[in-house]
């Protein structure tokens, strides 16, 4: 161990820079479609190798996704594959960049199914890409608040405690299903002692679930309640900020009416 001028040993800590970088390695079970993916979002293949075993290395603006070997046993559709952090200033950026490569190579936002990315709502601190292999890439901002309450915040009560629930389980737990259980049953308990712009905001929610969930059978259901409420233009903003697409709403929620 050398002694540096001065005489005072020098140790391993004091030695260690704190300028590391991770780049997180992924199991890759499908190469053409990871690659087709992350190229169609914009990434750069950097590396590329198909034997004698796979190796993928990409970059998009500051940070880079390596892939390796998968198990022989991965199932990409349970979706435990694996997956990374990407702690960012700003999420929505990311999100936009995203859905607009994506709806200029696909024709849409690729919303259900491997892959995919999860919804942003604005104002949301997070969102997911669940690539083909069934790795899920977070986007979290750097100042996410730490103080979740999972089953709604305590400080509130009836129906606003369940949006605020169903909007924990879908942007930090990407629990679609959750999500709609929690206010299909939310809204038969609190709906009718609630105020209309909360149920519209319920409503309104079970509408994009129930397209994101692939039962689009269940809109009508939704859609005939959200366009009898009568709602402020400020309160019909809120609501049509509650989705991820405000344009879904378009058919169903009705222009503003005086109380």
């Amino acid at each position: 161990m050398s002694i540096p001028p001065g005489g005072q040993l020098m140790t391993t800590v004091e030695r260690v820079q704190p300028n590391e970088t991770t780049v997180p390695l992924l199991p890759c079970a499908a190469v053409e479609e990871t690659l087709a993916f992350w190229r169609a979002l914009g990434f750069v293949t950097t590396y590329e190798q198909r034997k004698p075993y796979v190796y993928l290395a990409l970059r998009w603006s500051g940070f880079e996704l390596h892939y390796g070997p998968a198990p022989r046993d991965l199932d990409p559709s349970a979706e435990s594959s694996g997956g990374c952090l990407v702690m960012v200033d700003s999420v929505a950026p990311y999100h936009a960049a995203f859905t607009e490569a994506m709806r200029r190579t696909y024709g849409k936002v690729l919303a259900r199914g491997l892959p995919r990315i999860t919804r942003y709502r604005p104002g949301a601190s997070r969102f997911s890409v669940v690539d083909p292999s069934g790795n899920t890439v977070v986007f979290i901002r750097r100042d996410e608040p730490d103080d979740l309450e999972y089953g709604g915040s305590p400080q509130l009560t009836g129906l606003a405690r369940v949006l605020d629930n169903a909007r924990i389980l879908r942007e930090f737990k990407s629990d679609d299903r959750a999500a709609f259980r929690a206010l299909n049953s939310g809204l038969r308990r609190h709906g009718e002692a609630a105020p209309p712009v909360e149920q519209a905001m319920a409503l309104a929610a079970l509408v994009e679930l129930s397209i994101a969930l692939g039962e689009p059978e269940r809109v009508p259901e939704w859609a005939t309640r959200l366009r009898a409420l009568t709602l402020t233009s400020t309160e019909r903003d809120q609501v049509r900020e509650a989705v991820g697409d405000p344009s879904s709403l378009d058919p169903w929620l009705p222009d503003a009416r005086p109380h």
